[in-house]
C-alpha cells in the first residue's frame, strides 16, 4: 500500500470547488483485501483508535454510515478506509474538513484516486501518511504478506500529529477573524505558515496578524509591548495601575519588592501569554526565585504590587468595549478521594481541552510552576485535596496554560468600560486588550481599588469567541467592520478566462479595455504577470501561482486571469469565484496527457472556471462543449458569444430577455453587436478592430466578442468597450506571438504562437484570405508531447493553404527523436496532396526561421508558427539589416508552373549549400556553418 502520486490543487478544480489533495494509492495485494475479510479485530481497532468515525456518514449519509460499510458485506476497501481515517485525522487537530472521494483507476486494478479536502496542505499530508502508518499497524498477520508488524506507538504518533498541525495552524484569534471575513464575502490569502494573513484583494486589501492589524500603529505596539512606559503613560492620564520598578538583577528585584511593600508580582519585562510570571510573592526568597524564572523570558524583569482580585480581560476595538471576561487560573476541585494527579487527569478528559490550541481549553500539564503553587499549598501531585477545595495549578489565568473564561460583558460597571476605552486610546491602539484586577467588575474601580495590570497590543480572541461560561461574543465582527466599513469594496473586480485557443488574446483585449477605462489591471498570461501593461515576472503563470501575485499586488484594482488547462488540472485555480468568466472554445489539445482522453474530460477540467463565477458566464453558442456549461455555472447570467446571427437558441435566449454578444451582416461589413435585456446595442464594426486585420482573422473577431461580453459583464460602458477594441492591436508588445504581423520586408511575416489543430486551421484560413503576387509558405511545427495524431491534424490543417512548407520541431524534444515531429509532419502533408517537392524539413527552430526568411521573395507572405517567440521575433525584424549583404538577389526570371528550374546568382561562398526544388523553382538553403 503506497503513495504513487500526489496532486496538491489549492483552489477550485475538477473534483471539488475548494482546496483538495488527490493521491493515487497502489494498494497492492492488499486489493484482495477488504475490511470483510480484515476482520472485526481490524475493524474494532480501527474505531477505538479513531472514535470519531462514528460519526461519518459516507454514503448513507447519516451518522454511522461509514461504520455500516466496514462492516456489511465483504466491507469496504482500504483505499476509502484510508480517505475517512485522513478526514478524521485532520478533524482531531482542529480543522474542520468533511469531503472525500475514493475511485478505482480505470485499466488499473489496484489503483485508487483519493482524494481529500485540506485546509493546510502539510497538515493534509501528514494525515494521510500517518492513516497509512495506522491502517498497515492494524492489518491482520496473515494480510502482511509475510511483512513483519510496524513498530508503531498510536498515542504517541496521534498527539504528535496535533502538536505539529497546531503549530501550522492558524490560531484562534486570527481564524475567528478569517471566519468574520468569510461570513462577509471578504476573501483572504495566508501569507505565511504563521498568522499573516491579507484580507481582500489588489488595492483594497487590509491585512491581520494575529490581531495585529494594518491600521494598528507601530509606536502603540511597542508601547504596548513596553510594560514599563505603559505603566508610566497610564499613570500620567489618571488611570489605576500598581506600583511598578524594572529590574535587571535579583538583588534590585529584592530591593524593589521590599520598597513597594509585600506581596508582590514578578513578570518578565515582554513576555507573553502569562510565561514567567509569579504571582502574590511574600518574601524575599520567592522574589529570588521568580526572578530566575522570570530573567529565562526576558533580559529586564518588572516587580509590581500584587492586586488582590480576580484577572479580567476587556477587549476594546475602534473605540468600543466589545467583551469582557473573567480569567480563573488552571485548577482542580478536591473530591477527598483522588489524588491532584488523577483529578488532573480527569480535568483533561473534558472534550473542550486539547493540545494547544486545538479546543476551547488546554490540557493543564505538571511544570515548574505547578509544582512550587502545589508545594505553597501544602500539597503534593500525590496529595488528595479535602472536598470542595480550589487547588490552583497556575498563578496567571491564561488559557493558554489551562485557564479558564467567564464571559462578563453584559454585567461590566460602565466606569470600567470607560476605563478600559481610555486606557487601549493612551496607547493608541485600535484592537487592544486591557488586563485588570478587581475583586468585583461589576463594581467601579473607584469603589473595589482595582488596577490595570498591563495592556496588551494583538489580545488573544478565544476567551470571548469561546469562552468556558457565558455567551460567546463576536469579537472579530468589529475588527472586519473597522477594516472594511460597511459598502466599503473588500476585492477588486475578476475575469477569468479559459478554453483551447484565444485565451492570452482575449485576456490581453480585456486588459486594454479595462486600462482605457482608468483602471490599473494585473493580468496572468502564458507569457508571464502583468501589472499595468508591465511584466513583473515571466514564465507560464496561468496556474494559482500566477493569480497569486496579481491579487496579492497592492496597486491592482481589476484582475483578469488566463487560466489554462495545465494549471487547472495539476493545481486547481489561485481564487475561489471570480465576477465573470468565460469558455471560449474547446477543441483537441494535449489530448491523452495528465488522465484527459476525450474531449468531453477536457470539456470537464475547464469548466471549473465557469463554476466559480458569480455575476456572468460567457460562452460559446457556436461550440457544443461549451453549451454544456451553462448548466454548471452558479453565475446570475449567462452571456452567449455566437458568430451565427441566425443561432436559434441565441435568439430564443435574447427574445427571454438574455445576454449575447452577437455578429450581425451590415451594409459596411459585420458589425459586434450586443443584446441585454430587450435592447440592441451595436457596438463596433470588425474592420475598425485592428486585431482582427480588416475583419479578415475571424478568430480575433470571435476573441474580440468575448472581450466585449467580458468587459460587459463588469459594468464597462459601451463607449469604454468600444474605445478599447478599436485601440488594440496584434503588435508583438501588445500580444507576443499572436498574429504578429511584420511589413517592413519586401514580403509579409505572420508570426503566431498556434501549436494546435485549431489554431494552426484560423491561421491557414487567414492565410487564405490574403491575395499575393508571390509564394505562400508555412513553418510548421508541433510540439513533442502530443499524440501522434494531434500532429498530424495540425499538419493536415495546414495542407492545401499554403505553396510551400517547412517542417521543424522545438527545442524541446519532449521525448521525440530529433526529426520525428518534422518527418510526421511532412508524412502527413504529403498524405493530403502536398507534393514532396513543396516540402523543406530543416529541424532546428532558429536555422528554419533564417531559411524561411532567405526563401521568400516580394510579394510573398510567409507564416511563421514559433514556440521561442522573442528569438524568432528578432530574427524576423532584425532579418533585414543584419543579412542584407548575403541575401540572394531578385531573380532574373519568374518560375511558372512546372519542371523548369530558374538559376538565382548569390553573393558570397557556396560550400554547404543544399538545393531544395519544386514545381515553381529552386530555393537556396544556406547551412549553418557556412560563410
Amino acid at each position: 500500500m503506497k503513495i504513487v502520486k500526489t496532486n496538491i490543487y489549492r483552489g477550485p478544480n475538477h473534483y471539488a470547488l475548494f482546496p483538495v489533495i488527490r493521491h493515487v494509492l497502489d494498494l497492492g495485494h492488499l486489493e484482495e483485501w477488504p475490511t470483510g475479510r480484515l476482520g472485526l479485530a481490524f475493524n474494532d481497532g480501527l474505531v477505538d483508535a479513531l472514535p470519531g468515525l462514528g460519526d461519518h456518514g459516507c454514503s448513507y449519509g447519516e451518522p454511522g454510515g461509514f461504520l455500516r460499510r466496514l462492516r456489511e458485506d465483504e466491507g469496504t476497501w482500504l483505499g476509502h478506509v484510508w480517505e475517512h481515517v485522513t478526514l478524521e485525522l485532520q478533524c482531531m487537530a482542529g480543522f474542520d474538513v468533511s469531503y472525500g472521494r475514493t475511485r478505482s483507476v480505470d485499466g488499473q486494478p489496484g489503483f485508487y484516486n483519493m482524494v481529500f479536502e485540506y485546509t493546510d496542505r502539510d497538515v493534509g499530508l501528514a494525515a494521510a501518511r500517518l492513516g497509512i502508518e495506522l491502517l498497515m499497524s492494524l492489518l491482520p498477520e496473515e494480510a502482511r504478506n509475510g511483512e513483519p508488524a510496524p513498530e508503531f506507538d498510536w498515542p504517541e504518533e496521534r498527539d504528535d500529529f496535533i502538536r505539529s498541525a497546531q503549530r501550522r495552524a492558524l490560531g484562534p484569534s486570527t481564524a475567528s477573524l478569517v471566519a468574520a471575513a468569510a461570513s462577509r464575502d471578504i476573501p483572504y490569502l495566508r501569507l505565511n505558515q504563521y498568522s499573516l494573513v491579507q484580507l481582500g484583494h489588489g488595492k483594497y486589501q487590509q491585512r491581520v496578524q494575529a490581531t495585529i492589524t494594518s491600521k494598528t500603529g507601530h509606536i502603540a505596539v511597542e508601547l504596548a509591548c513596553d510594560k514599563e512606559e505603559t505603566h508610566r503613560i497610564l499613570e500620567d492620564v489618571g488611570l489605576p495601575v500598581p506600583k511598578q520598578h524594572l529590574v535587571r538583577s535579583e538583588d534590585r528585584a529584592v530591593r524593589a519588592a521590599q520598597r513597594i511593600g509585600y506581596p508582590v508580582v514578578v513578570k518578565p519585562f515582554n513576555a507573553n501569554h502569562g510565561r514567567g510570571v509569579s504571582i502574590n510573592l511574600t518574601d524575599d526568597e520567592q522574589v529570588r526565585v521568580a526572578f530566575e524564572q522570570a530573567h529565562k523570558h526576558s533580559r529586564s524583569v518588572i516587580i509590581e504590587s500584587f492586586i488582590a482580585g480576580l484577572d479580567h480581560r476587556l477587549l476594546v476595538v475602534d473605540g468600543e468595549l466589545v467583551a469582557a471576561a473573567k480569567r480563573v487560573p488552571g485548577h482542580v476541585v478536591g473530591d477527598g478521594t483522588h489524588t491532584v494527579a488523577e483529578l488532573i487527569d480527569s480535568v483533561n478528559q473534558d472534550p473542550r481541552r486539547g493540545v494547544g490550541h486545538e479546543k476551547v481549553l488546554t490540557r493543564i500539564e505538571i511544570d515548574h510552576q505547578a509544582e512550587r503553587l502545589l508545594k505553597q499549598a501544602g500539597f503534593t501531585i500525590d496529595s488528595v485535596p479535602p472536598a470542595g477545595e480550589e487547588v490552583f495549578l497556575r498563578s496567571t489565568a491564561n488559557l493558554s496554560t489551562g485557564g479558564t473564561a467567564i464571559d462578563v460583558t453584559d454585567v461590566i460597571h460602565p466606569d470600567n468600560r470607560a476605563m478600559a476605552i481610555r486606557a487601549v486610546q493612551a496607547i493608541g491602539l485600535d484592537v487592544g486588550g486591557v488586563d485588570f484586577l478587581t475583586t468585583d467588575i461589576t463594581q467601579s474601580f473607584r469603589n473595589t481599588g482595582g488596577a490595570i495590570c498591563e495592556v496588551n497590543a494583538a489580545p488573544g480572541f478565544r476567551m470571548h469567541v469561546a469562552p468556558s461560561e457565558g455567551e460567546p461574543r463576536d469579537v472579530a465582527g468589529p475588527v472586519m467592520d473597522m477594516l472594511f466599513p460597511p459598502g466599503t469594496p473588500a476585492t477588486i473586480p475578476i475575469a477569468a478566462i479559459t478554453g483551447t485557443n484565444g485565451k492570452t488574446t482575449t485576456s490581453r483585449m480585456l486588459s486594454h479595455i479595462l486600462k482605457m477605462a482608468g483602471h490599473t489591471v494585473g493580468m496572468t498570461t502564458t507569457e508571464g504577470v502583468y501589472v499595468d501593461g508591465k511584466l513583473t515576472c515571466a514564465g507560464d503563470m496561468t496556474g494559482p501561482g500566477g493569480a497569486a501575485m496579481v491579487l496579492r499586488d497592492p496597486n491592482v484594482d481589476a484582475a483578469v486571469m488566463e487560466t489554462a488547462r495545465g494549471g487547472l488540472v495539476k493545481r486547481g485555480m489561485g481564487f475561489e469565484r471570480s465576477n465573470v468568466s468565460a469558455c471560449l472554445n474547446i477543441a483537441a489539445d494535449h489530448l491523452g496527457s495528465d488522465g484527459i482522453e476525450t474531449l468531453e474530460d477536457l470539456s470537464r477540467i475547464k469548466r471549473t472556471v465557469v463554476e466559480i463565477a458569480d455575476d456572468v458566464a460567457v460562452l460559446n453558442a457556436d461550440d457544443e462543449h461549451c453549451l454544456r456549461m451553462a448548466q454548471h455555472t452558479r453565475a446570475e447570467r449567462i452571456c452567449y458569444v455566437t458568430m451565427n446571427h441566425s443561432h436559434a437558441l441565441v435568439r430564443q435566449h435574447i427574445r427571454a430577455g438574455g445576454l449575447a454578444v452577437v455578429l450581425e451582416d451590415g451594409l459596411n461589413g459585420q458589425m459586434i453587436s450586443i443584446y441585454d435585456n430587450g435592447t440592441h446595442t451595436p457596438l463596433v464594426w470588425t474592420h475598425l478592430v485592428p486585431a482582427t486585420i480588416e475583419g479578415r482573422a475571424t478568430h480575433n473577431v470571435q476573441n474580440a466578442m468575448f472581450a466585449a461580453g467580458l468587459a460587459y459583464g463588469l459594468g464597462l460602458s459601451r463607449e469604454n468597450i468600444e474605445h478599447g477594441l478599436r485601440t488594440f492591436a496584434t503588435s508583438f508588445f501588445q500580444t507576443p506571438g499572436r498574429m504578429n504581423v511584420y511589413d517592413e520586408h519586401p514580403f509579409k511575416v505572420i508570426m503566431d504562437y498556434a501549436h494546435n489543430a485549431a489554431g494552426v486551421a484560423a491561421m491557414a484560413g487567414l492565410a487564405d484570405t490574403y491575395k499575393i503576387s508571390g509564394t505562400k509558405r508555412a513553418l510548421l511545427a508541433a510540439p513533442g508531447d502530443r499524440r501522434d495524431d494531434d500532429i498530424k491534424a495540425i499538419a493536415e490543417a495546414a495542407a492545401g493553404h499554403f505553396d510551400h512548407y517547412i517542417c521543424r520541431r522545438d527545442d524541446n524534444l519532449r521525448g521525440r527523436g530529433e526529426t520525428e515531429i518534422p518527418e510526421l509532419l511532412k508524412a502527413t502533408l504529403m498524405e493530403h496532396g502536398v507534393k514532396e517537392a513543396a516540402i523543406a524539413i530543416v529541424a532546428e527552430e532558429e536555422e528554419s526561421v533564417d531559411t524561411a526568411l532567405r526563401m521568400s521573395r516580394p510579394g510573398d507572405l510567409l507564416v511563421i508558427f514559433a514556440d521561442s517567440l522573442v528569438r524568432t521575433w528578432k530574427q524576423i525584424i532584425y532579418f533585414e539589416s543584419e543579412d542584407a549583404g548575403e541575401r540572394p538577389v531578385e531573380p532574373t526570371a519568374v518560375a511558372e508552373p512546372g519542371p523548369t528550374l530558374v538559376a538565382q546568382p548569390w553573393e558570397g561562398q557556396m560550400d554547404d549549400v543544399e538545393l531544395i526544388s519544386d514545381e515553381r523553382g529552386v530555393w537556396i538553403v544556406q547551412d549553418e556553418e557556412a560563410d
